[in-house]
């Protein structure tokens, strides 16, 4: 059977197209030879999420995304992808754009979610997220660094700021004169350190000497402390007690008139007998010191005594 070469070039003309519709397909992620289940999923924001980007599933890679359009007039983004895998996940399994590095680009993952019944099927819309990627993260790291940064810096300026305003060229003098007198002073102290070191050096040897005896004089001291530490201070305490006790009873029998030292502080006539007898033996003393002659009478060749005269310096 014979082809006109109209009829060839017809044949010819629909393979090319079929051939331009599979490679179309194929260059947008479509495999028309491949039974290819087609899923939806709506963000605000891709992050930069491209067609043929891959999809994955526990890091597997399932398939690609096919197209992003806008879905309203919100902006909202509606994300077709297939997934050329068989491996079944419910309806609820997540959507989620992650990754987005210095050079690679985002990709979608779906999160599977595993429910009897409720099992995803050709054209069916999953719920979407957004993972921030590490672009995301270190600008989330460095917005308050920069803040903080900034912030530091305007401190430093308005310390720069005030220090200059200080450092005003009466002021740089009063530092100067400041300095000078710090140095006069320090020079002074060392002097004087000097002159210390001279002193301690010249009398080492009295300062040793002195050192040694305060030394011994700790020694003694610390055995006389130990002596002290031998004497029975509670026998001293008890025989102490005794004796002021004793003081005490005989305080109390003084003052209650018993025994002879009693009687005599407490025995008005005791007293007045003491006194009397006192004063009649001090008129005796007085009158054999006047009138010896009353009581001593020696006769010599029979002279007679001289009649008694009262001395003029009696107390009677």
């Amino acid at each position: 059977m014979k082809f006109t070469r109209e009829v060839k070039t017809g044949i010819l003309a629909i393979c090319a197209i079929a051939l331009l519709i599979f490679g179309y397909s194929f260059l947008k992620g479509q495999n028309l030879l491949e039974n290819d289940r087609t899923f939806y999923a709506v963000y605000k924001n891709v992050e930069g999420l491209i067609p043929s980007s891959p999809v994955t599933i526990n890091g597997l890679v399932v398939g690609q995304v096919v197209s992003i359009d806008f879905l309203d007039t919100k902006g909202n983004l509606l994300v077709e992808f297939i997934v050329d895998s068989d491996f079944s996940f419910s309806k609820n399994s997540e959507a989620k754009v992650y990754g987005g590095g210095l050079i690679g680009g985002k990709s979608l993952a779906i999160i599977p979610k595993y429910e009897q019944g409720f099992e995803a099927k050709d054209g069916d819309t999953l719920p979407g997220r957004i993972e921030a990627g590490l672009l995301e993260l270190v600008n989330d790291r460095l917005t308050p660094l920069q803040e903080k940064l900034e912030s530091a810096i305007t401190d430093a300026d308005t310390l720069l700021t005030s220090v200059n305003g200080i450092l005003n060229v009466d002021n740089q003098n009063n530092l100067n004169s400041i300095f000078k007198d710090l140095s006069i002073s320090v020079k002074q102290f060392k002097g004087t350190s000097i002159r210390l070191n001279n002193l301690l050096a010249q009398n080492e040897e009295k300062l040793n000497s002195a050192f040694t005896n305060a030394d011994q004089i700790s020694t003694k001291l610390n055995g006389v402390s130990d002596s002290l530490a031998q004497i029975n201070v509670k026998k001293i305490g008890t025989e102490l007690e005794s004796v002021l006790a004793n003081f005490k009873k005989i305080s109390n029998d003084l003052n209650a008139g018993k025994g002879s030292a009693g009687k005599l502080l407490k025995d008005d006539k005791l007293y007045t007998n003491l006194e009397r007898t006192s004063k009649e033996l001090e008129l005796l003393l007085q009158d054999l010191r006047l009138n010896p002659t009353r009581y001593i009478n020696v006769s010599v060749f029979g002279k007679k005594n001289k009649p008694y005269k009262k001395p003029t310096d009696s107390v009677n």
